[in-house]
């Protein structure tokens, strides 16, 4: 488990966080282990899983020895960040704002990544202690929206979620992105239907290197 100075230095580092939704029980770990090895050092299990908890823990022990760090997403209030917590969520996201979320994340020493889709929702999770700001949805706002918000709120890192793709990276990078999440663009979902641990880590693999290419521009 990261210290939060780690933890949102290796984020910032990384420049993407894989959101890992949908998975079976079963697979969460090959699949987290496979994208760690197509290079995703940031990953995100999804709270509104079953036994989501569990599942955190679990892919939290099976990279304990790795440079990754493991957060919950879809923490939607201040009871689900406890929980995940105590599971060993190193960061915790939500699709909104909720000040109860941020409180226990600094509370507990974690990174809070709220989401926001407007100034104010931006300004009301800065002043409550977010360490990072989740603009979602991403492609629906568009990387305009990423610049006008680094106005007030330049000292906030943020991170583009929802519909960035290895086709759009570059737009969200060059609008002022610390960070972008993605799900389906960087999970292979049917190589996971078909067991192919191999083409998941191929196809993470191609979607970091269009984030380094993008950082690079």
């Amino acid at each position: 488990m990261a210290d939060k100075l780690e933890t949102y230095e290796r984020i910032v580092d990384a420049g993407v966080v894989a959101v890992m939704r949908g998975i079976g029980e079963d697979d969460v770990v090959p699949v987290a282990r496979a994208l760690h090895e197509g290079g995703v050092e940031a990953l995100e299990v999804t709270a509104d899983a079953t036994r989501a908890s569990e599942l955190i823990a679990d892919v939290d022990r099976a990279l304990a020895e790795t440079d990754a760090v493991v957060g919950a997403g879809t923490v939607l209030d201040e009871a689900m960040a406890v929980n995940v917590i105590e599971a060993g969520a190193d960061y915790i996201l939500a699709p909104h704002f909720d000040r109860g979320m941020v409180t226990t994340c600094n509370r507990y020493g974690k990174i809070a990544i709220p989401g926001v889709a407007t100034p104010t929702e931006a300004v009301e999770a800065a002043e409550a202690g977010a360490d990072m700001l989740k603009v979602f949805p991403a492609s629906d706002l568009g990387p305009g929206y990423i610049s006008a918000i680094q106005g007030p709120l330049g000292q906030l890192p943020i991170v583009a979620t929802g519909g960035v793709s290895p086709d759009n990276v570059d737009e969200f990078f060059a609008a002022g992105a610390t960070a972008v999440g993605a799900g389906s663009a960087m999970i292979d979902y049917d190589a996971i239907d078909r067991g192919d641990m191999d083409g998941v880590r191929e196809h993470a693999a191609r979607f970091v290197e269009a984030v380094a290419d993008a950082r690079s521009e």
